[in-house]
């Protein structure tokens, strides 16, 4: 039997405002199971200035069995943390934070958050995006007009990809921008509605991330007119488009760094951590001199690509080209390097300059692990992260079969990848977790922010989940993505069962050939009827979240919100849940949307849930009724 505890998350069921400017006197709401306390107080305790301040909350009264307090908080500060305290008859005292409820103090890192920045674009709450790595998904005919550049290796579209250096890095398989647009009408089929793209800029690789100009489009993808052609194309079927930027580095034949190379005295040679007199020994990526890294103190450098009227930044996202924002890449490292940290600077002056340009861009950042201390409301509005729930998800669902493989440097390995982590492969993780580690690392993030991170089941530079997912998993693991608090971001592939040990095995080219043998056409009709779920419950974008039971082997949750709830249950070996009374109001009324297990649900809002081996499914219930507010 679950059991109910008091629950407080940052939805507009719990807090009035979720974009207030300091000064501002937001609502929270506190929600606790009849029969918890009894309590005689509840307190919110604020830090602002890093100082303790307490507010009484009032009680508002019993519905569906839990009752309801509210505390007014004054927003003091640009992040202003808030817990909850709660006395019991008996004089115990607890602590409600985002990681659950506690009878020891708690930690601040971990406290509720209020942020009093702009907003996220609202478009970004209902979006479902797919990522797109250029090469490789289409070629249209003009492609064989252009001739393969110096680096490649070309290769033909049905060639096996080649995991080893250098081909691992100059395969080419001349996927262009035309032939993203030809298949636009596939991604409008699946219902996503954000396109993202891995960098579209001139580099000597087939990734791309080694750029050589930030100011036009590869002429090997069709140029600058096919870019405008393709955003224009999209948006024409309601996507989205985001690109890509590097702003942690470039690449060595940058035209910034080819004039900054060998010449001290060139205004380009404060953009870069250049170690010698003569400038030809830098700082780069990983030791991977191919990658020369910034230097952020350099003005000049931050008026070129950020601040100017003609910056990288500020081009892209205007007439003729309209990208809807950007995803940067290595977002963690930017600025940082031993003693020097400007992350913060370079991330605040991104977001202040497109929110002056078009407030209804994105900028999500790459961090790969964990991003709790940049993700904090003030720069990125979310962030491609792997450990808040691709990592654990792939250790719950997956069944590593040992197949061997070669890595960059042709050595064969037999541990499954795992994300870079170089022994013990993909670990054994159950259900609980799974809950455990999304937990502990969404715990420190603010509400609005979660809301933003990129929800993937892997990426291009990840292997793919299909290829050691356990049987029956993969509806399991894409039903959890469009269902969790997160941007769905399916990477391009995924819907065709493509499979890829790693980053670069899994950059396969897309086999549209195949699109209609049936067991692609199975696949992709999965992934269109779960994003379909997503698109049409307003609450799986923007509602609150709930856990109502976590075992070994299932897990339980509600998304919520006044106008309607969505019950999910996720299963990799069955389930059998009992609900308490008050567990669920109105699962009386519940509406299957997907899936084979069977709902049991009573009037004092009790249930059972129960399946058979791996599954998915979602249940829609009516929302969540508040005290004093009529039905």
């Amino acid at each position: 039997m679950s059991v109910l505890l008091p629950h407080h998350d940052g939805s507009p069921l719990h807090v009035s405002h979720e974009a207030p400017r300091i000064g501002d006197v937001v609502t929270v709401r506190l929600r606790v199971p009849v029969g918890y306390g009894p309590l005689v107080a509840v307190c919110t305790r604020s830090t602002p200035d890093h100082e303790p301040e307490w507010t009484r909350a009032t009680r508002l009264g019993v519905v569906g069995g839990w009752e309801w307090w509210e505390a007014p908080i004054t927003v003091g500060n640009p992040r202003h943390g808030y817990r909850f305290a709660l006395q019991h008859a008996d004089g115990r005292l607890e602590w409600l934070n985002q990681s659950g409820i506690h009878h020891l103090e708690t930690l601040d890192a971990e406290d509720f958050a209020l942020v009093a920045n702009a907003a996220p674009p609202a478009w970004l709450r209902a979006a479902v995006g797919y990522q797109v790595f250029p090469d490789r998904f289409a070629r249209s005919a003009h492609a064989d007009e252009r001739p393969s550049p110096d680096w490649a290796l070309p290769v033909c579209w049905s060639d096996p990809v080649d995991p080893v250096m250098p081909a691992r890095a100059t395969q080419f398989y001349g996927g262009d921008l035309d032939g993203i647009i030809e298949k636009l009408d596939h991604l409008s089929g699946l219902g996503v509605n954000l396109l993202y793209l891995t960098p579209i800029f001139p580099a000597a690789s087939n990734h791309r991330y080694d750029a050589s100009s930030f100011d036009r489009v590869d002429p090997l993808l069709g140029g600058d007119e096919a870019y405008i052609r393709l955003v224009e194309a999209a948006h024409a079927r309601g996507i989205r488009v985001i690109g890509d930027l590097t702003s942690n580095h470039s690449g060595d034949r940058h035209e910034w760094f080819q004039a900054a190379y060998g010449h001290p005295g060139a205004p380009e040679a404060e953009f870069y951590y250049f170690t010698g007199a003569d400038n030809v020994e830098y700082e780069c990526w990983l030791g991977a001199k191919r990658l020369p890294k910034f230097d952020w103190s350099s003005e000049e450098l931050r008026r070129r690509f950020i601040t100017g009227e003609d910056s990288v930044v500020k081009k892209w996202l205007q007439p003729p080209f309209n990208a809807d924002g950007w995803r940067v890449d290595v977002a963690n490292m930017t600025g940082r390097l031993g003693a020097v940290d400007l992350n913060a600077e370079v991330r605040l002056m991104l977001r202040e300059t497109m929110l002056a340009l078009n407030p209804d861009a994105i900028l999500l950042g790459e961090s790969t692990n964990d991003a709790t201390s940049d993700l904090q409301g003030d720069g990125w509005h979310g962030a491609m992260t792997y450990p808040a729930f691709t990592r654990p998800l792939w250790g719950w669902l997956s069944e590593p079969n040992g197949e061997p493989y070669l890595n960059a440097q042709g050595e064969e390995e037999t541990d499954p990848w795992f994300f870079g982590i170089p022994i013990g492969g993909i670990p054994r993780y159950t259900a609980r977790d799974f809950a455990a580690a999304v937990t502990r690392f969404t715990a420190g993030i603010p509400w609005r922010v979660r809301l933003g991170n990129m929800q993937s089941l892997d990426s291009h530079d990840t292997g793919r989940f299909a290829t050691n997912a356990a049987p029956g998993a993969v509806p399991v693991a894409v039903g959890l993505s469009m269902t969790m608090p997160g941007v769905p971001m399916l990477f391009a592939g995924d819907e065709f069962g493509l499979v890829g040990i790693d980053g670069e095995t899994s950059r396969t080219p897309i086999p549209w050939d195949q699109k209609s043998s049936p067991p692609v056409a199975e696949r992709i009709a999965l992934y269109r009827d779960l994003v379909a779920l997503r698109r049409n419950h307003a609450v799986l974008g923007a509602g609150g979240m709930r856990w109502l039971h976590v075992d070994d082997s299932a897990l339980l949750f509600v998304r919520e919100s006044a106008d309607e709830s969505v019950l999910v249950l996720a299963a990799r070996d069955g389930a059998d849940a009992a609900l308490p009374p008050g567990a669920l109001p109105g699962v009386a009324a519940a509406r299957p949307l997907f899936g084979d297990a069977v709902l049991d649900g009573a009037e004092d809002g009790s249930g059972h849930v129960s399946a058979s081996g791996a599954s998915f499914a979602a249940w829609s219930l009516p929302g969540v009724p508040l005290p004093g507010v009529r039905a």
